[in-house]
């Protein structure tokens, strides 16, 4: 079972691994017992402390944090191995570090509209006519890669790859925006419908695998050290002009990769796992982060499901993130899409976007762009659109949220529920509240 291992090192070590220009090793900072095989390709990631619960602070100050390394301990050996790591010093927690993997829905039903039928519901022509392309806003793509040519192809248009501001998983290799075709160009695609002028970070993470696993898996770890980096790009943007919208089109299936509900070292349902603080860090820096709520609808499983009840669990079901829903063209919702309540909020998913339509061809020309995977990025796209124009200093995230969730249309009964959270992204609701706050400052 892969592990990630909760560590406080000395104040001047914490320093050390949180600074750029220096190279610290997982070997440097604990020395790991016996059965415990330590990952040391894996670079340690600084955890902020976190105070308070309602409204909680975080603190990367070196005498608050915490470091984070990664390492296995055979499966029938957890139980011993967890408690002898848990006798090493250091050692504060241990967490699981499950698989994650794509929300591509089970469904096989032909498209629902194209994706220039979502360009006119998303009124992406007064999007643009207010200024709201996403120019120039950072939108970043944690997924399988991107293969920015058949974005580009498909779309007319070139498409902007912030090749320096990209990142890959330590084991990756691969350029930004040259990946081959699979599901992160689907994601890519669908995000710039409403922000076609955005700058794409291709942030690979599901490029990353587990012994005997496939491309389509990743490791919960790669997602935590690429949260770590992205705070360096949230963190070297002018305060004015702040933007970064995090699309992650991903989740866990199932239970057999974490620890059970209840357990220390739980992720689906355990707001104190380091990724969920991370989450939470990086949402209350500025980042507007984006799920996908996932596809164990109860009409439709997909068939890798294996939650019986409360699907949207883990950083999908964050209080700080925006967690997306799925309808058709039409706005009826698909079956596939998940059900909340959220295990670490109850209140998902918060809105849904427009999913199974003609768009990217990543997987066939006849194929849609499907799944709340689709979903996912189609809201991303709308975030990064009103970050144009509106900071994440003028519009906190959750300020931003706020107004996704009360300018829905109802999709179900009036108000929240478990189907349709606060209902269909509405832009034309959106832009009309934003003129009018706009015409109060």
């Amino acid at each position: 079972m892969r592990l990630l291992i909760q560590l406080r090192p000395t104040a001047e070590l914490v320093a050390a691994v949180a600074d750029p220009g220096v190279t610290v090793r997982s070997s440097d900072i604990i020395d790991a017992p016996g059965g415990f095989a330590l990952d040391d390709s894996y670079a340690p990631v600084v955890v902020p402390g976190v105070s308070g619960t309602a409204r909680p602070e975080y603190s990367m100050a070196a005498r608050d944090a915490t470091v984070l390394v990664r390492g296995e301990i055979a499966d029938e050996e957890v139980t011993a191995g967890v408690a002898r790591l848990n006798r090493s010093g250091t050692v504060t927690a241990v967490f699981a570090d499950p698989v994650i993997e794509t929300c591509l829905t089970c469904g096989g039903d032909p498209a629902v509209g194209t994706w220039h039928d979502i360009e006119s519901r998303l009124r992406v022509g007064e999007l643009a006519a207010a200024g709201l392309d996403g120019s120039a806003v950072a939108l970043a793509i944690l997924d399988t890669g991107i293969n920015a040519a058949l974005v580009g192809k498909v779309r007319g248009t070139p498409v902007t790859i912030d090749a320096a501001r990209s990142w890959n998983p330590a084991g990756v290799t691969g350029t930004a925006g040259e990946f081959p075709v699979a599901h992160g160009s689907m994601c890519a695609f669908d995000a710039l419908i409403a922000a076609p002028k955005a700058a794409l970070l291709d942030v690979p993470v599901l490029q990353s695998t587990r012994h005997g696993s496939t491309v389509m898996d990743g490791l919960l770890s790669d997602a935590v050290a690429a949260f770590a980096y992205l705070r360096t790009v949230l963190n070297d943007q002018p305060a004015a002009s702040r933007a970064l919208v995090i699309s992650n089109s991903w989740g866990s299936f199932s239970p057999k990769w974490d620890f059970p509900v209840g357990n220390p070292g739980n992720y689906s349902d355990n707001p104190s796992h380091p990724f969920n603080i991370i989450v939470g860090s990086l949402e209350a820096a500025g980042a507007d982060i984006v799920f996908a709520a996932g596809n164990c609808g109860r009409d439709c499983p997909d068939g890798r499901c294996e939650y019986q009840a409360q699907p949207i669990g883990g950083a999908n079901s964050h209080p700080g993130v925006l967690s997306v829903a799925g309808v058709d063209s039409g706005g009826v919702r698909v079956g596939y899409s998940s059900q909340g309540p959220g295990r670490l909020s109850a209140r998902k998913p918060d809105i849904c976007s427009y999913t199974h339509f003609l768009g990217s061809t990543a997987f066939g020309a006849s194929e849609p762009d499907t799944g709340t995977s689709a979903a996912c990025p189609v809201a991303a796209g709308v975030v990064a659109a009103i970050r144009t124009e509106w900071s994440a200093t003028a519009l906190p995230p959750a300020q931003l949220r706020a107004l996704l969730q009360r300018t829905a249309t109802d999709g179900g009964s009036p108000g929240f529920d478990n189907d349709y959270g606060y209902g269909v992204v509405d832009t034309g609701a959106i832009l009309e509240e934003l003129q009018r706050t706009a015409g109060r400052a």
